[in-house]
């Protein structure tokens, strides 16, 4: 603060007195009332000068000044304001050096979330409203949470090397990923974990990221997540392919048209391994042009268990914990599960987007035997229409020799169309009609061991999502 400003104000008030004096006593009236009221007015101007002097002289002068360095101190008295205000400044630099750490590395991680949920009506009237051969819309004539998700992830770059994702699932769709003790030791334990890895980019040409933890498979071309796919309901082959796996992920872009992933994994949908064998893929992402990506996928391993599975025991007869096997299959199987997958992705104009999928599986849970096999193939198209919605078609064949898929040896046929309209960012319509159909009477009906050819579905989803994940989940 100026020093100087309460005796400029008082010679202010001083002058102005003065001014009114010399204005009375040339005044014609001559009132010697006036003129004891000027004095009086010169009095309190005096006795105001003098409490605002006596108020400048207890004020502490100002002896702090700013080096280059820091506060220095210019006498000895106001040495521990000094110091004080040295701490406050390093304190107050720390507290800022420590938000700005904490911004820049939330900067590059996406907290978000969504809601899958649908009404569908089979044509059958099944008994048990069950919907057959279905990834997620398996009951008819319900409302239903298909799934409820967490999706946390921060992704690694050179600047932030490491990074992760965690994928939290709640709903109907967990029991078809990760419901049976067919392929998980304790399905209970890793139920709503449907992703959870940590990543690391080492700094290796163009960079390597590994990837390691529990991850969603690429195999085939549809995925989790209802909002990212054209059709409600999942085509076959996403209900037969891997969902996730668990181990090591390292992918690597050769060129900006090439990636190329491998994976040392558990096996197909084992968060804990089945056996001591460890599966392998290999996995080709090509670019040959702007509106073209083609994916090159080979996976194989040993994927029948080799010990006996004990759920969840009343009394633990071991000391292990309660689900974990002690007991081994005798000859443990030692087939091989091979899975050549292939899909192309073509967008044929900024309307229209074509998907064309195919896939040859041979599985033997013991070498000697002749292995049943499936081949698969479909084709998906989606044409953007006025006004944010769009027209959507698959149509997919499967022969599923041997059974690998639906129990029983079948050529399965399935032709599906969608229309969903977005009402607003983040806020999906989808309204879907779906025919199945077997060259076998395998359909349920209302009328018990009544089988059909045909299944026939109508299903409305409404999927909500929120977070700041841009595209694709």
């Amino acid at each position: 603060m100026n020093r100087s400003v309460p005796l400029v104000a008082v010679l202010a008030l001083s002058t102005a007195a003065t001014c009114m004096h010399a204005q009375s006593a040339s005044s014609d009236t001559g009132v010697p009332d006036r003129a004891a009221e000027i004095r009086a007015l010169h009095q309190q101007l005096d006795a105001i000068a003098a409490r605002l002097n006596a108020l400048e002289q207890q004020r502490q002068p100002d002896t702090t000044a700013m080096s280059e360095t820091g506060p220095v101190v210019s006498s000895a008295g106001s040495e521990p304001s000094a110091q004080a205000a040295q701490a406050a400044t390093i304190s107050r630099n720390q507290d800022l050096e420590t938000d700005r750490q904490t911004l820049s590395f939330f900067r590059g991680t996406t907290l978000n979330f969504g809601v899958d949920g649908y009404y569908g009506y089979n044509f059958n009237a099944p008994i048990g409203r069950v919907n057959l051969l279905r990834a997620y819309d398996v009951t008819s004539n319900s409302f239903n949470i298909n799934q409820a998700s967490i999706v946390v992830e921060h992704l690694p770059t050179p600047e932030q090397r490491f990074g992760g994702r965690l994928d939290l699932q709640f709903g109907q769709a967990t029991e078809t990923l990760q419901g049976s003790s067919v392929n998980e030791q304790r399905p209970q334990v890793w139920r709503n974990l449907f992703q959870a890895y940590g990543s690391y980019l080492a700094p290796i040409g163009s960079g390597l990221q590994l990837d390691f933890g529990k991850f969603s498979s690429s195999l085939g071309n549809e995925g989790n997540y209802t909002k990212d796919q054209i059709t409600y309901s999942r085509a076959y082959s996403f209900n037969y392919l891997p969902f996730y796996h668990t181990g090591l992920r390292a992918n690597y872009n050769v060129t900006p048209k090439l990636n190329v992933a491998y994976w040392l994994v558990n096996g197909a949908n084992d968060t804990e391994d089945l056996n001591g064998f460890k599966s392998q893929a290999f996995l080709f992402t090509m670019k040959p042009a702007s509106t073209l990506t083609w994916n090159v996928n080979y996976y194989f391993g040993q994927e029948a268990r080799d010990n006996l599975t004990t759920l969840n025991p009343t009394l633990p007869t071991s000391p292990t914990q309660p689900g974990l096997p002690t007991a081994n299959i005798t000859p443990a199987p030692n087939g091989r599960e091979h899975i050549f997958d292939t899909y192309a992705t073509w967008n044929a104009s900024p309307k229209l987007t074509l998907i064309g999928e195919a896939d040859y599986v041979l599985n033997r849970s013991v070498s000697q035997q002749q292995p049943p096999r499936v081949v698969i193939g479909s084709m998906t198209a989606r044409y953007a229409l006025p006004h944010s919605s769009n027209l959507g078609g698959r149509f997919e064949y499967f022969d599923d020799r041997g059974g690998l898929f639906s129990g029983q040896t079948q050529a399965l046929k399935e032709g599906t169309i969608s229309l969903d309209h977005t009402f607003a960012p983040g806020f999906l319509a989808r309204a879907e009609y779906r025919r199945d159909f077997s060259n076998q009477r395998f359909f349920l009906t209302d009328t018990p061991n009544a089988l059909v050819h045909v299944q026939s579905t109508a299903t409305l989803g409404l999927v909500f999502w929120w977070g700041t994940k841009q595209g694709s989940w």
